[in-house]
Formats: structure tokens, C-alpha cells, sequence
């Protein structure tokens, strides 16, 4: 056993609660992404988890799809990071219903005060996530950094008749959760106390293979991975993108155990106040609560798929209706 020091305390924010603010990053962007073109079928200005290439006939008619995510740790143990930085990863994978193929590792490490042993905890974890997806790692690259980061670029394929993007929702399709909420808030706390939450580490290392595959069973063909930019964040771009409402039923939103507890405390990262900001302006709250409206913008690391679509085993809890006044209704 590698003692460590405390990983988390090394970020100025820890995973998905750390990626720019949405507002601040579309701003970044404007102008600079274009419109997916013919083979490019998702990746331009959709909101997509993943770009997604299609090929030429002539190389089997099938698609490529390219992801990447990376971190900076979101707990203190560097396998269970490491493992955890994987899964999300691959999720952008999964999210267009795609199935990855090969990855590169991406390490930003302050070797000064961590030292290599330390990384190499981290690299294990990725490999052995990578590997129980059937993902081969092929190398990567690194820099030495301030700041621990680790993720990975993950290449795939899909079949582009088959799969999952934001912008193929219609009114009268439920909305589906494949993992419960308060990531963010209960990877806050774990920053601030050193409490650990084996529940959360569980979820966030669980891969949205099986998810991924069941929406597509179904026939589904909206989704998106709940990620750094909230639940009420996906929606926002699911609505957007396919020009419906989506419908939050607050009360069936399911979170782990501990993360009510949390917000009620006030360990809510600087990345879920940014996410309730962006989508503030474009929902109707009616009479759900601060606290409430802050669970359901928390910023996730690794979180779960939302499908316009059942998935056997997870709860509804909402539906995409005709456009209205606001993109979001929370009732």
C-alpha cells in the first residue's frame, strides 16, 4: 500500500465540478465550431458527448467515434480516481451509443510533491476501467503540471443508423435516469472532511455500457451522459437541440445516499452554483427550493445516461413535451 497524501486537496476544484462554466465556455466557443457536415454526424454545435465520423462505404459503412474527458481528482485514492477518470471517459462513448475501442491516457502530475508511484496507482485504475470495457490503452502523453489531471482520448465505433444524440427527442417520450445524482456535492464534502462515500465511488466507477446498449436495444436515439454540467444541464441541450420541453418530476429524481445531508450543509462545489445559473433564466422552477434546484444543476463526475426512453430497472422522471415558454420545467 502506496501512502498518499490527500489527492483532492491538490485541485482547485475536483472532477466535473472543475470544467469552465457552461455560460462562459459557449461563449468560448462561438463562432469557432461548425455544423456537423455529411459524415460528420454529431460533434458541430449539438451538444454531443462525442464526435461521430461517418466512413466511407467502402470501409464497411460504419462510424468512428472520438471522446475525450479528464480531471482533476475527485477522491483521494489514486486507483479509485484513476478508475473513476476512466469511466467518465468512456461515457462520452457510451452516450452516442457507440463502443470503445482504444484509448490514450492524458496525465498532468505535479512529480515534485506526488511523486511517480502515485501516478502509477492512477494509471492502473485507468487500464483496469479501460479493460473491463474491453478498451485497449495504447500509450498516452503527459506533462508535469501544478495540479493533478488524468482522463483519457478514447477512440470507437458506432453504426450510424443506430444511435443516441441530443437532438433526436420528441414530445411524449419519457425521460430516463440510469444513475442516481449528488456526485458533486458529496465529492465536495469528501474534499472538505475526508469522509468517504463508498456508494458514490461504486457509481461512479459503474460503466454506462449497459445502459448505452439497453436504450439501443429499445430502439431509443436520445440521450446524453449526465456529466460536469448537471442533469438540468443535459436537458437544457436535449431541449435545445430537438426543440421540445423537457419535464422534471422532482420527486422521482433519485439521489445516493447522503447527498441531501450535503447540500443541506452547504458542500455545493463552485461548478453546480455555475450549471443552476446557466439553466436559472431558462426554467420554470414554480415552488421547488433552493436546495432542490441546486441538487438537480449538481456537476457530476462519471454520472449516468438520461434517455428520451425506458430503461428496464431505471426510474422515469420526467417526459419531453411540446416547446413552451422555458426549455425546463421543474415541478
Amino acid at each position: 500500500m502506496i501512502a498518499t497524501p490527500r489527492l483532492t486537496r491538490y485541485a482547485r476544484a475536483a472532477g466535473g465540478a472543475g470544467k469552465l462554466p457552461p455560460a462562459e465556455l459557449e461563449r468560448l466557443v462561438d463562432g469557432l465550431v461548425g455544423p456537423p457536415g455529411a459524415a460528420l454526424l454529431t460533434g458541430g454545435r449539438d451538444g454531443a458527448d462525442a464526435a461521430v465520423l461517418r466512413l466511407d462505404p467502402a470501409a464497411g459503412g460504419r462510424a468512428v467515434v472520438s471522446a475525450a474527458g479528464f480531471s482533476a481528482p475527485v477522491v483521494d485514492d489514486p486507483y479509485d480516481w484513476g478508475r473513476i477518470a476512466a469511466a467518465d471517459a468512456l461515457s462520452h462513448v457510451y452516450a452516442v451509443g457507440g463502443t470503445p475501442l482504444m484509448a490514450l491516457n492524458l496525465l498532468g502530475w505535479p512529480r515534485d510533491a506526488l511523486g511517480t508511484d502515485v501516478a502509477r496507482e492512477v494509471l492502473r485504475g485507468g487500464r483496469d476501467a479501460a479493460a473491463a470495457a474491453g478498451c485497449l490503452i495504447a500509450g498516452g502523453h503527459s506533462v508535469d503540471d501544478r495540479e493533478p489531471s488524468y482522463g483519457l482520448a478514447v477512440t470507437g465505433t458506432a453504426d450510424p443508423d443506430r444511435m443516441l444524440r441530443p437532438d433526436a427527442g420528441a414530445p411524449g417520450l419519457p425521460l430516463t435516469l440510469t444513475k442516481p445524482l449528488g456526485l458533486g456535492v458529496l465529492g465536495a464534502r469528501h474534499r472538505a472532511t475526508g469522509e468517504v462515500f463508498p456508494a458514490a465511488v461504486a457509481a461512479m466507477t459503474r460503466l454506462n455500457a449497459a445502459a448505452s446498449g439497453l436504450a439501443l436495444a429499445r430502439g431509443h436515439t436520445c440521450a446524453t451522459a449526465v456529466g460536469g454540467t448537471g442533469l438540468l444541464g443535459q436537458l437544457l441541450r436535449i431541449a435545445r437541440a430537438s426543440g421540445v420541453t423537457a419535464v422534471v418530476d422532482a420527486a422521482a429524481v433519485p439521489y445516493l445516499e447522503g447527498a441531501r445531508g450535503s447540500a443541506r450543509d452547504g458542500f455545493v462545489p463552485s461548478g453546480t452554483h455555475h450549471n443552476l445559473a446557466w439553466v436559472a433564466d431558462r426554467t420554470d422552477f414554480g415552488r421547488i427550493a433552493e436546495e432542490e434546484r441546486l441538487l438537480l444543476a449538481d456537476a457530476q463526475t462519471s454520472g449516468g445516461l438520461v434517455v428520451a426512453g425506458e430503461i428496464p430497472g431505471a426510474p422515469v422522471i420526467g417526459e419531453l413535451v411540446p416547446p413552451g415558454d422555458t426549455a425546463l420545467v421543474v415541478r
